[in-house]
């Protein structure tokens, strides 16, 4: 029994490295700087834009990032589908939040420079959580 599990466990070690080479090669494809936007899109450090781009990690991709993800790093429609088939390999029945497309704007912001790389990061990051707090919000509102 405990070998069928290291089995099973292996293989789906295989599958998330599969979605996550794809995610690899599609962020190499484009421009420089595409981790960092990333990251700045799911209110993470780039570090753990690392770890669930690397397939070297086998840590998961939250599904709730799936959409960020396809919108900031413009996958093609063939890439996108490519990428589900291997997710879904990996983490069955466990669906996207939101499978389709998300509708995005970017906005920019002008804000005080600390001079200080830690000082300004956090300020990005209070940024960046207060915009996911209003817009969570904003999408229980709108579907009432």
């Amino acid at each position: 029994m405990a070998k069928a599990a290291k089995i099973q466990e292996a293989g789906a070690e295989d599958a998330i490295r599969a979605y996550k080479t794809i995610l690899s090669q599609v962020i190499d494809q484009r421009p420089s700087g595409m981790r960092q936007r990333l990251a700045d899109a799911l209110g993470k450090h780039r570090s753990f834009v690392t770890q669930i781009s690397s397939p070297a990690y086998s840590i998961p991709i939250p599904s709730k990032h799936l959409p960020s993800i396809f919108t900031v790093c413009h996958f093609s429609p063939a890439e996108r589908d490519q990428f589900l088939v291997a997710y879904h390999q990996a983490h069955p029945g466990k669906l996207p939040a939101a499978s389709g497309p998300r509708k995005t704007r970017h906005v920019s912001l002008i804000v005080p420079d600390f001079g200080d790389d830690k000082q300004n990061a956090a300020l990005d990051r209070a940024i960046n959580e207060f915009i996911q707090k209003i817009t969570s919000i904003a999408g229980k509102g709108s579907s009432g």
